[in-house]
């Protein structure tokens, strides 16, 4: 990105944003010790490490549960966000692998290389192989560590499998888009295999059983064989729920059979689906003996996409677009160990902040942790204290630029950011958008009764003949405390605002990595791996030209793969019963 000299000496200046918000809170490092234990008379104790479940839901909008939107029947949802916090201030990303490689780092996508659209099953991408991860610091803090559901963070060498980014277990699937009861899942029309795993083999003869519920009795079976007085357990349940396609059991539809959009309806049954998998859940935490030391999060990954039965209303826009209908999550924690429960929290919360959260209440220690972007927000969600949060860098993605109006090439707002560039920030009460911030309408429930594509052509806006013909506005300014539903914008009116949030995205650009978007690669066809989706890649392999990559640790895999090649007589007796074994398979599938 090309910053002009004198806005690059004005940077200094714009990065104390006091005047954005009525309110800024400063973090207190004394709040919470490194070994996880809160301070405030409690020196000296040593207390227990809670039990974590994390529940990770596929694309729930923010209507789409029943304290939002009473239609939508979630008994046990309500009951448990009621009793604990419900977080009403909370942001996720527009599409899935971003929202869930933050979960995993704590750290935005500019730092990871991540910053365009998802990992896809033929890519060869993951998490950068140097960057520590939730799970193994909370594995490092004494945690059993375990995953069941959607992965979605690359697979295309070992290194890159849950298990080997710190989890004991892993039961799911890898890509992002499966189907409930096949376990088929496609990457275009030509490459389609089956993706459901134990570990680090394929799990085959589960066809017929519908993955929220095979994900359900995973998890009940991990808590049951699990002692909870012996050892801390960290559970990250990622159902693929609600994601398409929308294959609800019949017996849930029978209680939506008057809503009239029949994509709407079987949305809501599957929505229903996950309460009774998370009631099952809880079920299972009492029955065990984990309850009374637990801590429960529940969280989207992304908005709805209202074109397949979700909604995100009164909210705008849609999942893959930066309006707050893409962004803002349903959310809510429920725990015994909460001091200030049956509250609506309104602090600004990020999905990275539950990696320093989650491993400073774990008794971890996030000091080797370099370059975290998330905040310990657990005295904001306990207490109701204010969170140290006062900004969120939404994304600042270069490869999705947009031509701006000839208004914007020139004059203050072009200064120091071309805001032809794909990028979205939060600051205080404020909020920007440039480039191409998505399809950006309130779509009212049930209004679109049909999908018009394949749902990866539904992460990118298709311009109109009108955007065509004109070159399309590239910055909007709103206040979101004040106006959540972006109706108003004022980018216009406080052109004061806009340079000063157009120089914060100057700043995070300056400390961004390359972008990591690879083609796909014809090794990664399951028609080569016995009809699976499984890692492709030697482990041997360098970590292609991923940002996150290590210098040191490339140099070291070269020099190993050259020794290698000295001693390699058994790689073409190894390779021919490999292809014996595929071709074996393929028969037998």
């Amino acid at each position: 990105m090309r910053l002009i000299p004198a806005a690059l000496a004005a940077l200094a200046a714009f990065l104390s944003l006091d005047f954005l918000s009525a309110h800024r809170a400063e973090p207190d490092p004394t709040r919470r010790r490194k070994d996880g234990n809160l301070g405030d008379g409690e020196a000296g104790q040593k207390k227990k490490q809670p039990h974590i479940i994390f529940i990770l839901i596929d694309d729930q909008g923010f209507n789409d549960i029943g304290y939002h939107n009473p239609t939508i029947k979630t008994p046990t949802l309500d009951k448990l966000a009621a009793e604990g916090v419900i977080l009403e201030n909370y942001y996720v990303q527009p599409i899935c692998t971003p929202s869930r490689s933050q979960l995993m780092t704590g750290r935005y996508q500019i730092h990871t290389g991540l910053q365009h659209s998802i990992i896809r099953p033929s890519q060869p991408s993951c998490l950068p192989s140097n960057m520590d991860t939730l799970p193994e610091r909370l594995r490092e803090a004494g945690y059993s560590t375990h995953m069941v559901g959607k992965w979605h963070l690359g697979f295309y060498r070992k290194t890159c499998l849950p298990t080997r980014k710190g989890f004991d277990t892993f039961f799911g699937s890898l890509t992002g888009s499966v189907d409930y009861y096949s376990y088929g899942s496609c990457d275009g029309a030509a490459s389609c295999g089956y993706d459901l795993h134990d570990n680090e083999s394929v799990a085959w003869g589960h066809e017929g059983k519908y993955s929220t519920t095979l994900f359900t009795q995973r998890a009940r079976r991990i808590l049951e064989s699990h002692e909870p007085t012996e050892r801390p357990l960290f559970l990250l349940l990622s159902l693929q729920a609600v994601h398409t396609p929308l294959q609800p059991p019949k017996s849930y539809i029978y209680p939506y059979r008057d809503m009239a959009n029949v994509a709407r309806r079987k949305y809501a049954a599957m929505v229903s689906t996950v309460d009774e998998a998370v009631r099952n859940v809880t079920y299972a935490l009492r029955k065990h003996g984990y309850y009374k030391n637990s801590v429960i999060i529940y969280s989207t990954d992304n908005g709805a996409q209202p074109l397949i039965g979700g909604s995100n209303w009164p909210l705008r826009g849609r999942k893959g677009t930066y309006w707050e209908g893409g962004v803002r999550g349903v959310a809510f924690v429920h725990s015994p160990l909460l001091k200030r429960r049956r509250r609506v929290s309104k602090a600004l919360l990020h999905i990275t902040d539950w990696f320093p959260t989650l491993v400073g209440l774990g008794g971890g220690d996030i000091s080797q942790s370099r370059g975290l972007d998330g905040f310990d927000v657990w005295p904001a969600i306990s207490e109701g204290a204010e969170s140290p949060r006062q900004e969120i860098l939404h994304n600042i993605n270069p490869l999705h630029r947009r031509t701006p109006r000839p208004k914007a090439q020139s004059g203050p707002r072009s200064s120091v950011w071309d805001t032809s560039v794909q990028a979205a920030i939060r600051v205080g009460d404020w909020k920007l958008l440039t480039g191409d911030p998505g399809h950006g309408d309130w779509v009212p429930v049930q209004v679109l009764p049909t999908l018009l594509g394949h749902w990866w052509n539904l992460e990118r806006s298709v311009p109109s003949q009108d955007e065509s013909s004109v070159p399309p506005k590239t910055v909007w300014l709103f206040n979101i405390t004040a106006d959540p539903y972006e109706r108003q914008d004022l980018a216009d009116q406080r052109p004061d605002v806009v340079q000063q949030l157009l120089a914060r995205l100057a700043y995070y650009n300056q400390t961004a990595v390359p972008v990591y978007f690879p083609p796909n690669d014809p090794r990664a066809d399951p028609k080569r791996h016995a009809g699976a989706w499984v890692p492709w890649a030697d482990e041997e392999e360098e970590e292609g030209n991923h940002p996150g990559a290590d210098k040191k640790e490339r140099s070291g895999k070269r020099k190993r793969r050259k020794k290698k090649k000295k001693n390699c007589r058994l790689c073409k007796l190894k390779s021919f019963f490999l292809k014996l074994n595929t071709g074996m398979m393929s028969n037998r599938i």
